[in-house]
């Protein structure tokens, strides 16, 4: 499923959350939980040699055999299920981090000073153990908690010093050792710290940029999906790694796998070999046989390291119609300001024609009047679908029942062509409702009628006017079907283009002006069938007026 404007909300919701709860440099990452795990593994990893040290190799710690007494074993023995609970707890309760660290701390300075005392002091090596507790517990500690940490250290330490010194001669030197521990303790704790704030600050910074980068690649998949354009990633062997929607559509590729250039189109294919052979920037025109559609294509090389190019696909088809639309558009600004202009004098050329019918002069007089009459009305028709042309954006759909307007619209139309009541043939059936402008499917239903009936042979049924539901729910289809020679195959892609006529009454705007009709009111008008004669069919909607 491509993403979609909810994938862009989730990734900023995530950055506001994380922001809402107060998440900074000193909150616990995924990253963080993950190191007091590792740490408390440690403590269990050194507990267990502690403990099974003292009963398999007494010889090893002597401090802890069973010659020095049974309580010494005790407290190895209890430091081990210790720092197992501690893990555990790590593993399975994701809250109060500082305090199990500060619980870790406190038993390890306090297992470690006692196993100091009964080692004879700090030339046992505890004293070192001490010195990894607290670098571990400064990499994952937060702020002040690591300087109390090396604090308790040393006081502990000295602590056990002095007590042996009460019991013992004063040595300078143990004190010494004691002073110079105490230092460690502080600058390995201080060091860690350090150190950990410059990794959770790019650890941050990392987690900021993979947001944003997330953001950004979610837009710029966003819009390579919507393009109009398709857009192809080839690799040297011409195989797609990555394309588009717009682009399987254009090549009429299946959704299932990504398109293969040999099946969908050999001349994109060839195209690219010979770019592959000479790269330049100009672009080609290639042909996709599944569905006829002409393409323009446009490789691209890419500026990283890979040899993947891209290929950009344009249906020349719509860049023609957006062409077509642009010079239509001025056209018709041009044509209807000179339509208003010429109708005011037309109407006085009429107007004058028509008095001067009433003068009998001659054959000769009557041929040049009819003739002049006959091109004057022939203009003010063309005035009169130019101007109707400017009233296509003033939609007021509404919900017309076909079984009732088309029998009224048949007679009037009939009667207007001065037509047997048989030439149109109606048959309504299914829902027979449309939503659609009345005045314009009036207009749209008056220019198909007329040319149906100036191409047809004028019999009993030559013009058909069917009315049925379409193959998609919630659609109706209207088609208007005449008897005539069709249409010729060299004519179909040029009968609905403006000013074009084969009738030489004809104006070249009714097919144009239905067609702009019902792509007013979001219907579509096309040519049907290649047999005898025309059958143009109009699908609109029956609902969502």
């Amino acid at each position: 499923m491509p993403p979609t404007c909810a994938n862009l909300d989730t990734a900023a919701t995530e950055e506001q959350a994380s922001k809402a709860g107060g998440r900074d440099l000193e909150s616990f990452s995924e990253t963080r939980w993950k190191s007091l795990r590792y740490f408390q593994l440690y403590r269990s990893v050194v507990a267990a040699l502690l403990f099974f040290s003292a009963l398999l190799y007494p010889s090893a710690l002597p401090v802890l055999t069973l010659q020095q007494g049974g309580h010494h074993v005790g407290l190895a023995g209890g430091y081990l299920l210790s720092t197992i609970l501690s893990a555990v707890v790590a593993y399975a309760w994701r809250q109060h981090a500082s305090s199990q660290i500060t619980a870790s701390v406190l038993l390890d300075v306090l297992v470690m000073t006692l196993l100091i005392h009964f080692g004879g002091g700090l030339g046992g090596g505890f004293g070192s153990m001490l010195l990894v507790t607290l670098a571990g517990a400064g990499l994952v500690g937060q702020g002040r908690l690591v300087i109390f940490y090396a604090a308790l250290a040393t006081i502990a330490v000295l602590v056990e010093q002095s007590y042996r010194a009460l019991q013992t001669d004063l040595e300078a030197t143990a004190f010494f050792h004691a002073g110079v521990f105490s230092i460690a303790f502080f600058a390995v704790a201080i060091s860690a710290r350090l150190l950990a704030r410059r990794l959770l600050a790019n650890e941050e910074l990392a987690r900021r940029r993979g947001i944003d980068l997330k953001k950004q690649t979610l837009v710029s998949q966003r819009v390579i999906e919507e393009m109009q354009e398709g857009v192809l990633v080839l690799g040297d062997d011409a195989r797609v790694a990555q394309c588009n929607p717009r682009a399987r559509q254009l090549l009429a590729a299946g959704e299932s796998e990504e398109p293969a250039l040999r099946e969908c189109s050999p001349e994109l294919l060839q195209s690219f070999a010979d770019w592959r052979r000479q790269p330049d920037g100009g672009a080609v025109l290639v042909q996709v046989p599944a569905n006829g559609v002409q393409l323009r294509a446009r490789f691209v090389g890419t500026t990283g390291g890979d040899s993947d190019v891209l290929v950009f696909l344009e249906d020349m088809s719509r860049l023609r119609e957006q062409a077509q639309q642009i010079k239509l558009a001025a056209l018709g600004r041009l044509t209807a300001s000179i339509a208003h202009e010429i109708r005011n004098p037309l109407s006085a050329i009429r107007h004058a024609g028509e008095l001067m019918r009433e003068e009998r002069r001659g054959e000769l007089y009557e041929r040049l009047l009819r003739i002049l009459l006959d091109n004057t009305q022939r203009v003010e028709r063309i005035v009169s679908d130019i101007l109707e042309l400017g009233r296509r954006d003033r939609v007021y759909s509404e919900l017309i029942d076909l079984r009732q307007l088309l029998p009224a619209f048949a007679e009037e139309w009939s009667t207007r062509e001065q037509l047997a009541a048989d030439v149109i043939q109606l048959e309504v059936c299914g829902n027979a409702r449309i939503c659609f402008d009345r005045s314009h499917l009036h207009q749209v239903l008056w220019n198909l009628l007329s040319n149906a009936l100036r191409h047809s042979r004028r019999l009993a049924g030559s013009v058909r006017l069917l009315v049925g539901d379409g193959r998609v729910a919630g659609q109706v289809e209207l088609h208007v079907i005449d008897d005539g020679e069709g249409v010729a195959d060299d004519l179909r892609e040029q009968i609905f283009e403006p000013f074009f006529t084969t009738h030489h009454r004809g104006t070249g705007l009714g097919l144009y002006i239905a067609r702009e009709l019902c792509e007013a009111n979001e219907a579509r008008l096309e040519l049907l069938g290649r047999g005898k004669g025309a059958d143009f069919r109009l699908l609109g909607r029956a609902l969502g007026c």
